[in-house]
């Protein structure tokens, strides 16, 4: 297996189309970036966006889906939606879907209804859910274990600035973690020394781009290039060399998203 680093969330249709996503895509190559995921936030247009931009590029796939700061914007979207609007060759993962109690963009009752939807139509079809979770570990601990009980479905919590309580649940109903680059910040002891006790098997790494560039990058409009400065801080975490966590981190990634192979 070729060894690079891959890069698992990102927001490639947050560059200007055309010519500045070709830039951004050819120096996260140059960087050892080896595969690159953009994401759903919405249906119908946001969803063909993304799977444009898959389809532009080799390297890069797509999920689909509805963020949590969208779900009040209309009805919770069944399976077959979701399933629609992946029946795609690049597109790997459905979301981002999820809770996010810190912005409260969309009432809560409708950001757990589309999550349990994505759930189901992760469940499915096997597709992984790109879970996004902020100020609200406890829900949505309950609402993945609960929806475990009723049978598994792949998923990984992106961007991860959780606690250790939601990790172990996660991980314990087969869930991934993925760490952007908010582990390299200094402040981030607590997600640091998450990092370093996580079951190696369930590790991913992240830009989540345009946001939360890492140090030394801190401030600058993030690209999926600069995960290398995120595995690196992973590897010191792992107490692993550069080479060896690119190949954890990859191996896991194409062990979640199975049609990236």
């Amino acid at each position: 297996m070729s060894t690079y680093i891959v890069d698992s969330h990102c927001h490639l249709d947050h560059f200007q189309a055309g010519e500045e996503q070709d830039a951004v895509v050819a120096r996260a190559a140059a960087a050892g970036i080896g595969r690159m995921v953009t994401i759903g936030t919405r249906l119908g247009e946001q969803a063909a966006t993304v799977r444009a931009i898959a389809d532009r590029h080799a390297q890069v796939f797509a999920t689909v889906g509805i963020h949590p700061h969208n779900a009040g914007e209309r009805d919770a979207p069944t399976v077959a939606e979701l399933l629609r609007e992946a029946d795609h060759p690049k597109v790997i993962g459905l979301g981002e879907s999820g809770l996010d109690y810190f912005y409260d963009k969309a009432p809560r009752p409708a950001q757990a209804e589309g999550f349990r939807a994505h759930i189901a139509a992760a469940r499915e079809s096997r597709l992984p859910l790109v879970v996004h979770a902020r100020d609200a570990d406890e829900d949505i601990a309950a609402i993945l274990e609960d929806e475990h009980a009723k049978g598994d479905f792949p998923f990984v919590l992106h961007c991860f600035s959780s606690g250790a309580e939601l990790a172990r649940r996660a991980v314990a109903i087969g869930g991934y973690v993925s760490f952007s680059g908010m582990l390299t910040f200094p402040k981030s002891d607590a997600i640091r020394a998450i990092a370093a006790e996580l079951p190696a098997e369930r590790l991913l790494v992240e830009t989540d781009s345009p946001y939360l560039a890492p140090v030394p990058l801190r401030g600058k409009r993030c690209e999926p290039a600069y995960v290398a400065h995120t595995a690196a801080r992973l590897a010191e975490a792992r107490g692993l060399g550069m080479a060896a966590l690119a190949e954890l981190t990859t191996a896991n990634f194409h062990r979640l998203f199975q049609r990236s192979r």
